[in-house]
């Protein structure tokens, strides 16, 4: 087809809020202006920068530390402002006290929220404040909209020293004391068996309780939760509401870190990575689908029908899932599909797909089939790792797949690719398949057809 290029074409402008970091350079990427600006324009926010200060840095540690002068991240900060209609704002590592007094000056002048990130030690241990510059952060957290201290940033800023849920209420207490409008004290650090924040305000306190990740690599979480919670004010959204997303999305940022550098670093890009997956998730499950039906996969198929799940990459809940709408049946002449494919479709393969995710988060795709005797036999011909759950075992209290999962993949010295279901009253027996990728799944699927066919 020819085209009309004699006219010229109208802009299509995308207007985003705009946010401003004002925060340090992380020469490794994961932390400091670099993780902000990555951060802000995950949200669908337009990240500016005022730098404060260049660290030769990486994922281990701070080797070198330069701080500009502070007229000039006065020049930054009005320069921003004097174009852009900034909607929030975050300081980050702000270093010396001349910076600081610089940085509030030019803040307080302007009708705009602040979240203060009050950057004083790296989570290498290396320090980027200097003490003289403690001091100076009062007049800072006095006129915030929010401040972000971890336990030990807490410690300095009030003499509470947080080590569990209470006395990080108390510290957050202490700092709207101070004058600030509310206060996050994040958890990384405290006695707890997950990772707890308190967040204080005038209203109350809410507490944000999540699973530990085990050796996560934490490098820029401060940076990035503070630059979340400032993009989505930017946006328009209330603070506990900014904070909630915030929080979540650093959760998974930590567990799908970056694997870059010695020790890694939070994924800033995520969610958007995730996102993107969604066409190639659902055309796996597609081909997954088409294959059963090809092969006539009858003789797997129960009674309740079978369904085929796939998880994005970074799939923490059922709505991240892509199913059958329905399930594939088997009919008299074959096995069709009675929906298409779509998100959160699926509810028991799902919830069974990310429960084994927990123990294996490369496992992307699964699928359940008939299970009794013959199943069972091809199973074992097969040699596949498998695993097995009776739910006359499972406690009162427990969810079914939560408990399916510990007491499968969590007990399994080797990922298990089918886990065998005996069923219950009401509850038909299951073979279910697990594999990392659409491909592999079908592969699967085929290959236990045979061995029951033959």
């Amino acid at each position: 087809m020819d085209h009309d290029t004699t006219h010229e074409r109208r802009p299509a402008p995308d207007t985003r809020p705009v946010a401003l970091t004002v925060a340090g350079s992380d020469s490794g990427g994961g932390a400091g202006i670099q993780a902000d600006l990555a951060t802000m324009g995950a949200h669908g926010a337009w990240g500016t920068s005022a730098v404060t200060s260049v660290t030769a840095q990486h994922t281990r540690g701070v080797e070198s530390t330069h701080v500009l002068p502070p007229d000039e991240v006065a020049a930054q900060v009005d320069a921003v402002f004097d174009d852009f209609d900034v909607r929030a704002v975050k300081t980050g590592m702000l270093a010396t006290a001349p910076v600081v007094e610089t940085v509030h000056e030019r803040l307080a002048a302007r009708d705009v929220p602040v979240v203060v990130d009050p950057v004083m030690v790296a989570t290498s241990g290396d320090r980027l404040l200097d003490r003289e510059a403690e001091s100076a952060y009062e007049d800072l957290v006095a006129d915030a909209t929010l401040v972000t201290p971890n336990a030990d940033e807490a410690a300095v800023l009030t003499g509470v020293e947080p080590t569990d849920v209470e006395s990080a209420r108390d510290a957050a207490a202490g700092l709207l004391a101070r004058g600030a409008d509310a206060a996050l004290v994040t958890g990384g650090h405290l006695d707890t068996d997950g990772v707890v924040d308190v967040l204080a305000t005038a209203d109350g306190v809410t507490v944000f309780e999540r699973p530990r990740v085990g050796d996560a690599a934490t490098h820029g979480s401060g940076c990035t939760l503070s630059a979340a919670i400032a993009a989505n004010l930017a946006r328009g959204d209330e603070l506990t509401e900014a904070v909630e997303s915030a929080v979540d999305f650093v959760t998974r940022a930590i567990r799908y870190h970056a694997d870059v550098g010695e020790n890694g670093a939070v994924n800033h890009h995520v969610a958007v990575r995730n996102e993107a997956a969604a066409r190639e998730t659902i055309a796996g499950v597609e081909s997954v689908v088409d294959d059963l039906v090809a092969a006539d996969a009858s003789p797997l198929i129960p009674e309740v029908g079978t369904n085929v799940v796939g998880a994005l990459p970074a799939a923490e809940s059922v709505a991240e899932t892509v199913a059958v709408d329905g399930r594939l049946a088997s009919v008299h002449d074959g096995v069709r599909a009675t929906g298409g494919v779509r998100f959160g479709a699926s509810s028991h393969v799902a919830r069974f797909l990310l429960s084994a995710r927990e123990y294996d988060p490369t496992l992307r795709f699964a699928c359940n089939c008939r299970f009794d005797e013959s199943v069972a036999d091809a199973v074992a011909d097969l040699g596949w790792p498998s695993a097995t759950y009776d739910r006359a075992e499972e406690p009162a209290d427990a969810s079914t797949m939560d408990w399916a999962g510990r007491s499968t993949f969590g007990a399994a010295d080797e990922t298990p690719v089918a886990v065998l279901d005996h069923g219950a009253h009401g509850k038909e027996p299951m073979c279910k398949l697990v594999a990392p990728d659409a491909g592999a799944l079908s592969e699967r699927v085929l290959e236990l057809l045979d061995a029951v066919e033959g």
